[in-house]
Parts: structure tokens; C-alpha cells; sequence
């Protein structure tokens, strides 16, 4: 299923893109689960992230632990379903009723069911074992999917299950997300291992849709949907046999719903939790402007479908870029101490937008916007040293679910300005609302950086008392 950290593809399914995405059927567990298992990193790669030794980890690194290999597999073949399932489904629905708005909705409808199912479904990611969350929502999906090869299927019960399979995406890339802490520990080794899913959802971005069409044009719709149940069925296989089972990080044995929902609420009333999760999701709402707009804005300077396409690739690759520069070449405190100042200016490029820049220049402020995008490998892992062991699932479906309706909404609302002003200063607007935004959001971060994650357990514990 897609990372929505990871990804800006809309979803059918799991992965920074999304979705035939992932659920889960239960079974309560006692306590909550260790930081490391068997399986994780050792005691002497523990030590050296703690040291903070710059450039200590590689990515090579991280594919030594034999379970997050078995994550990474499970994630590729995620993603290809995801991709498969988003082209073909839409072709299909336009196929049986020929209408381009039901076509554009079954596309949609990929963002919209995240924070529904991301609130009120996130109590699964700690209530239950993470290993069978993960599977069940695999099986879910490659459910969903096979009902959906059925030619006696309608194309409203096509949408209800998208619908179901996008609620339940969040469920699963929150839950996987935890689970990598436990596998990688809190260290750069879990900096980097998330960093690596990013990377795959942004390729994706830029080659899936394209494979993807490809083989629509030997594949019947239907027939690319049976492909997408083979990889989430061969995704559950790689989960279940290949990651350990650890039990559920919380004990709460109330209903789902409330366990969902306090979790948000302890979540987002916590200062500092807050602030590191809009951090995250102030950033994109603004950047997905150009890419939401890269056919008007093309249109406007008079190129054509060429430099259309370098328009749309050029922020996925800029990300790329940023992440693998700061993942290889960058150390936990070097990758720390960009936090802040790339947070403050990623979306500054794009008021190069206010002059309508031509093709070079915009290409040249879409990559550096995207290559801005470095700083969340150091937002990572003060996240994951911030949150609470037993809130940990919860948290990450809410960032996964937030990260995705953001973007949804950031695109809405591009194209309701784009209605009355001109695309160029549209986007410029973005840039510069944008950046305001994020140096409020620095600022509150410098101010609640000094209450640490241990006078925070420190003060539940006396509560507690």
C-alpha cells in the first residue's frame, strides 16, 4: 500500500503514492511491543546511532536487516498493484459509462475516504499484532480487487470499493510505518529505511503510469485488476512469512472508534507532536500547485505535451535527488540540523512563478522545491523519538492519513484560484503563502524543542501516580 509520507500518488493501495490499500481483522495482544526484536539491528549498529557519527549509516545498511527486506519486497509489489489498479480502473469506469466525470471521480475518490478511515480506523494499528494488520489488509485488498475483475460488477460497486480500499490504506502505511521503528530501531537506520519507501513511491511517480499504460494496450482493464490481486496476495506472503510477529503496543481493550479517536486526540493535543506532523503536511499542501496545475500553466507559455511532461517530472525528481543526497552523503546530526532551515524555504522556488518563468526556469524551481524536501529524513526521527511507544501505529495512520488529504485538499484549492487569477500567479502565491506558513511552523518547533520525549514519559508517569 502507499506511503503517504511517501508519496503523492492518490491511492488504490498501499506506499509517499497510494492505494488498493490495506486493513485489518484482529486479535488483542498483551503489552506493549519492544523498540527491537530479534531480526533488528544489532547492539554494536545500535551504539553507532546513538554515537551519531556522521555518515555511520548507509542505505546498504539497512537492507542487511532481513526484515525490512521482506518490507521492501512487499512494498514494491504494493506499489505495482497500486498503479496497475489506478490506470485500469479508471479506464474501465470510462470504458462502461463514458462519462469523464465519473472517470475523473474514480480517480479522486483515492484521497478522499484517507482521513475518514486514518481517523477512525487507526486504533487497529496499535490494538492488534502489526503483522496481521498488515496481512489482513493485504487479503482485504486483493479481495477488493478480485471483485472488481468480475464482469457482472457495477460501476457503483467499482467505486464503493475503491472507496473501501483507500479508507483502509492509512490503516496499513501507518501500521507498517511503526512496525519499520520496531525492525530499525529509532535510530538512522530507521531514517534511512523510510526514506528508501519515499524514494520507490516518488519513482513511481515518475515511470508507474507509464508501464502502467503500456500494459493496458495488451491487457484488458479487468485482466490488469487480476494482476493487481496476484501482488497483494504475493505482499501478504512476504509480510507474513517474512516479519516477525510482535504483540499489540497497547492494552486498551475499549471499542475500536474511541481507541481511534482518543488516540488523535492525545496525539494532536500534544505542542510539540502537533507542530512535527504539520511540518510534514504544510509543505505539500502548497507544492502539489504546480504539479495540480503544470497542464493550464504549460498552456499559458505556449509549450506542448514534452515540456508538459518535464513539468510534471521535475519536483518528483528533485525529491528523489534531495533524499538520496542527504540519505548518502549526510549524517544523523548533519541531516538534523537542515531540518529547520530547508523546511523554511522548499516552497520559496516557486515564487519564482510571479515573473512566468519559461520552461528552463520553471523546470529549475520545481526541482530545487523538490530536492527542499530533504529535511524530512531529520523530521523522521525526531518524530519517532517524540511519540509514545503505545500511540506509535495511531500516530503514523494519522500522519499517513493527514499527508494524503492535505495534498487533495491543496489541489482543490488550486483550482478554485486558478478560476480567477493566472495559473502563474497561483503558484507564486502558493510559494509565498507557503513559505510563510512554514517559518510560523519553524519558529513554534524551535520553541517546543527543549521538552524532550523523557520529561514528557516523565510527566505521564507522575500523572499515572
Amino acid at each position: 500500500m502507499p506511503d503517504g509520507s511517501d508519496a503523492p500518488v492518490p491511492a488504490v493501495g498501499q506506499g509517499s503514492a497510494p492505494a488498493v490499500g490495506q486493513g485489518h481483522v484482529p486479535a488483542i495482544g498483551e503489552g506493549p511491543a519492544p523498540a527491537l526484536t530479534a531480526g533488528g539491528p544489532s547492539p554494536k549498529q545500535r551504539r553507532a546511532d546513538e554515537g551519531g557519527r556522521a555518515g555511520s549509516r548507509r542505505y546498504r545498511d539497512v537492507f542487511e536487516v532481513r526484515e525490512f527486506r521482506a518490507v521492501f519486497g512487499a512494498h514494491l509489489m504494493s506499489l505495482l498493484g497500486v498503479v496497475v489498479s489506478e490506470i485500469a480502473l479508471t479506464v474501465l469506469v470510462y470504458r462502461l459509462t463514458g462519462s469523464p466525470m465519473l472517470s475523473a471521480l474514480t480517480f479522486a475518490l483515492g484521497f478522499l475516504p484517507y482521513l475518514l478511515g486514518g481517523t477512525l480506523l487507526a486504533g487497529v494499528a496499535d490494538k492488534y499484532p502489526a503483522r496481521r494488520v498488515l496481512v489482513v489488509c493485504d487479503l482485504l485488498c486483493a479481495g477488493c480487487a478480485a471483485v472488481m475483475v468480475l464482469p457482472v460488477t457495477p460501476v457503483a460497486a467499482l467505486l464503493v470499493l475503491r472507496c473501501f480500499i483507500a479508507a483502509i490504506s492509512p490503516v496499513f502505511n501507518g501500521t507498517r510505518m511503526a512496525t519499520l521503528a520496531d525492525i530499525l530501531g529509532e535510530g538512522d537506520l530507521f531514517v534511512l529505511g523510510r526514506s528508501l519507501l519515499r524514494i520507490v513511491s516518488q519513482s513511481a511517480v515518475l515511470t508507474g503510469f507509464g508501464l502502467g499504460g503500456l500494459l493496458l494496450a495488451v491487457v484488458a482493464p479487468r485482466g490488469a485488476l487480476a494482476i493487481t490481486v496476484c501482488t497483494f496476495l504475493g505482499s501478504a506472503l512476504l509480510l507474513r512469512f517474512g516479519t516477525k510477529r510482535r504483540p499489540a503496543r497497547s492494552r486498551d481493550s475499549g471499542a475500536l472508534l474511541r481507541s481511534s479517536l482518543s488516540g488523535a486526540r492525545q496525539i494532536l493535543a500534544d505542542r510539540r507532536l502537533r507542530v512535527l506532523m504539520l511540518l510534514f503536511w504544510a509543505p505539500p499542501m502548497f507544492s502539489v500547485a504546480p504539479e495540480a496545475l503544470a497542464a493550464p500553466y504549460a498552456d499559458e507559455i505556449g509549450i506542448g505535451s514534452a515540456g508538459l511532461g518535464l513539468l510534471m517530472c521535475a519536483l518528483p525528481v528533485g525529491t528523489i535527488a534531495g533524499e538520496l543526497y542527504a540519505g548518502s552523503a549526510l549524517g544523523p546530526a548533519a541531516r538534523s540540523r537542515i531540518v529547520l532551515p530547508l523546511a523554511a524555504t522548499t516552497l520559496l522556488p516557486l515564487t519564482v512563478y510571479a515573473v512566468t518563468p519559461g520552461l528552463g526556469w520553471a523546470l529549475l524551481a520545481l526541482t530545487l522545491a523538490g530536492a527542499g524536501s530533504a529535511y524530512t529524513l531529520g523530521l523522521d526521527r525526531w518524530l519517532i523519538e517524540e511519540i509514545p511507544e503505545e500511540l506509535r501505529g495511531r500516530a503514523m495512520t494519522l500522519l499517513t492519513a493527514g499527508l494524503m488529504t492535505i495534498q487533495g485538499v491543496g489541489m482543490a484549492l488550486s483550482g478554485v484560484a486558478a478560476e480567477f487569477l493566472q495559473v502563474s500567479t497561483v503558484v507564486a502565491g502558493a510559494g509565498a503563502i507557503g513559505t510563510l506558513c512554514c517559518l510560523l511552523l519553524v519558529a513554534e518547533t524551535r520553541r517546543t524543542e527543549g521538552r524532550t520525549r523523557g520529561g514528557r514519559r516523565a510527566d505521564r508517569r507522575a500523572r499515572r501516580g
